[in-house]
């Protein structure tokens, strides 16, 4: 197979970055039409994330956050968003850099992707290696109810949910 020189699997992701980019910028301005909600995940870890260290510990590597009823302050800038939930009936503030966002779903209508992190291994080895498609589409089904809590962690209150990645995997 030919080498991809124009890498368009980063033209991709950068699409669907944006498309996020876009409903969330309208969503802080006119507010979630509808039954409208989002689903984002992101990595905790990621340059540019900022939550408490109380989350940071609780949630190592990724965690989601859902848009819906509670949450406030939301701005949208062109590399990230800030945001405000409740964790556990604490306030908190948290900024996501776009390039930390894992998935993004909206329940609403079905409509869901998931990204890798920018910067992973395969993007900067230059594509000398094969890369993984860095956007794919998610199942056309999710299940409606919240995940049972882990052992030895509290379950989330208000609009800062927290769930698995693998709630949005094919099964």
């Amino acid at each position: 197979m030919a080498e991809d020189h124009i890498r368009y699997d980063l033209l991709a992701q950068a699409a669907l970055r944006g498309v996020v980019r876009t409903v969330l910028a309208d969503a802080a301005k006119n507010g979630l039409p509808g039954e409208h909600h989002f689903k984002i995940t992101f990595a905790t870890g990621a340059p540019g994330v900022t939550l408490s260290e109380r989350m940071r510990q609780q949630y190592p590597q990724a965690m989601t956050i859902v848009l819906q009823h509670q949450f406030w302050d939301l701005a949208v800038r062109d590399d990230a968003f800030d945001v405000g939930l409740s964790f556990g009936g604490v306030a908190e503030k948290l900024t996501v850099p776009f390039a930390a966002v894992m998935a993004f779903f909206d329940p609403a209508v079905q409509f869901g992707f998931q990204f890798e992190p920018i910067g992973t291994e395969a993007e900067s080895a230059g594509g000398d290696e094969k890369a993984p498609d860095k956007a794919a589409a998610l199942p056309a089904k999710v299940e409606n109810e919240p995940p049972a809590p882990e052992p030895g962690k509290e379950p989330q209150a208000g609009g800062g949910e927290v769930v698995s990645l693998d709630r949005f995997r094919k099964k």
